[in-house]
């Protein structure tokens, strides 16, 4: 699931980020149900988030 999200501009990362909480969002509820198969899915998806939000951070200060 991780990507390189250096090579991404702004909004991609932006609508990645909205993506990817949205994703969380679902995995916590299906977890929360006892529905995931895979709870590792959750942590990849975290740093995921994190990743986003590095990249985010530092190419607006950049600009």
């Amino acid at each position: 699931m991780s990507q390189n999200f250096k090579d991404l501009s702004v909004e991609e990362l932006r609508m990645k980020d909205r993506e990817l909480r949205e994703s969380l969002f679902r995995l916590r509820f299906q977890h929360g149900i006892r529905r995931l198969d895979n709870p590792a899915q959750l942590s990849r998806v975290k740093r995921d988030i994190a990743r986003v939000q590095t990249y985010l951070t530092a190419k607006g200060k950049q600009q």
